[in-house]
């Protein structure tokens, strides 16, 4: 009853919001705009049999649905949602603490969800329309968005938002939550302070850049830090950062700026280090040749199962460059450019933690040889206790200060 209550009176304001009747652009003065919707809904909501509570939530919903967006507006600013995921206009999924249940709430249509989006997505100079059905942008408070529709999306327009918390984890959070092991961050500070070259990789959400933010804060404050990203979602409590974004083709289907592009420029603008938000295609050469030509400390994330993997998915994206490198030689790179690959892993019932930390040690004839530091064992047995992150025992490449290893 409620949701036909709800349509109705959306459509009355909406009625009343027409450009047409008011002679005014919704952009001209929204102030003005909602003041009429809230008019609007008084004379509306007069007549109805519903009590103050209920007059309060709807007059809020339609409200939302008209000015903000919609059924999700309360939870972008609900510090416990991490995620939320629109699967069409009648479904929303939430994740809190790594749990995915679903939301009560819904879109009054597919016209609603969709208005949304535009509303978002137009905030950040981005479009969406059927030559360019999906898009990646950002919020203004940092959330990450991936909008996807009709024709290539055949469940309806679908949305989903990363956020992120407004301060960056610190290892030593990490550890606390159980994420992170006291010696494994003592070692991964220690490789930050050394300039080693990391890289974080992991599956999707899997906690990456919530890891990347937090190795960052052992950069010296003096040093200069180029950040390069699709969309910016790295936040580094640092005096000296540069932040640049990727841009995709404009309307005419020109102006794209990639991530290759940026990786390229960046160094021209005398990085200490470079942070590239996620290698996942060919700048991931010149990735490896600012490594190799005196940006050390630079670090990235990448997708990828285990560590293993992860070498295996960089020599294909140097592969994808075009350049006509023998499989050696971009062996031989990846061997000299990186020195650690800290993995992170979803774990039973949706705890993000560091799985593995591994050096990479050089090369024999034809293989990129890896010497695991730290990984992850299973709480007990049978696999169900929460587990840790534990020392393997072997020497490291590099000291711990005051010269310990951490074997």
């Amino acid at each position: 009853m409620n949701g036909e209550i709800r349509r109705t009176l959306h459509r009355a304001v909406l009625s009343r919001l027409d450009a047409r009747k008011t002679g005014l652009s919704f952009s001209d003065d929204v102030g003005r705009f909602r003041d009429r919707a809230e008019e609007c809904l008084r004379t509306e909501m007069g007549g109805l049999p519903l009590g103050d509570a209920e007059r309060g939530a709807l007059r809020r919903e339609i409200l939302d649905e008209i000015f903000d967006f919609g059924p999700i507006t309360p939870l972008l600013s609900d510090p416990g949602v991490s995620e939320i995921m629109v699967n069409g206009f009648e479904s929303i999924y939430v994740e809190r603490s790594g749990v995915v249940t679903r939301h009560d709430g819904s879109f009054l249509s597919e016209e609603s969800l969709r208005a949304t989006i535009d509303r978002m997505v137009a905030k950040v100079n981005r479009r969406l329309d059927e030559s360019s059905p999906y898009v990646d942008a950002r919020l203004q408070d940092g959330s990450r968005i991936n909008a996807i529709i009709p024709p290539v999306c055949l469940t309806g327009a679908c949305l989903t938002i990363r956020k992120f918390r407004k301060e960056a984890f610190s290892l030593e959070e990490l550890v606390d939550t159980g994420s992170l092991s006291v010696d494994a961050a003592d070692y991964l500070g220690t490789a930050v302070r050394e300039r080693r070259n990391v890289i974080v990789s992991g599956g999707t959400g899997s906690g990456k850049t919530t890891l990347l933010n937090a190795l960052s804060r052992f950069i010296p404050d003096e040093e200069r830090i180029v950040t390069i990203e699709d969309a910016a979602e790295i936040r580094l409590q640092k005096p000296h950062v540069i932040r640049l974004e990727a841009r995709p083709v404009n309307i005419e289907g020109s102006g794209a700026v990639t991530i290759r592009d940026l990786v390229r420029n960046s160094l021209r603008m005398r990085p200490d280090r470079i942070i590239v938000g996620e290698c996942r295609g060919e700048e991931a050469l010149d990735m490896l040749q600012a490594m190799n030509t005196g940006h050390d400390g630079s670090i990235t994330t990448g997708h990828a199962n285990t560590p293993r993997d992860m070498i295996r998915r960089l020599e294909t994206m140097v592969l994808l460059s075009g350049m006509e490198i023998p499989i050696r030689a971009i062996r031989e790179q990846i061997a000299s450019a990186i020195d650690v690959i800290v993995h992170t892993g979803r774990l039973a019932g949706g705890k993000r933690a560091v799985t593995s930390i591994t050096e990479i040690t050089g090369m024999n004839e034809s293989q990129i040889l890896l010497q695991e530091m730290f990984r992850w064992a299973k709480g007990n047995a049978g696999g169900d206790g929460p587990g840790r992150l534990v020392a393997t025992g072997v020497p490291s490449r590099f000291r711990r200060t005051g010269g310990d290893s951490w074997d």
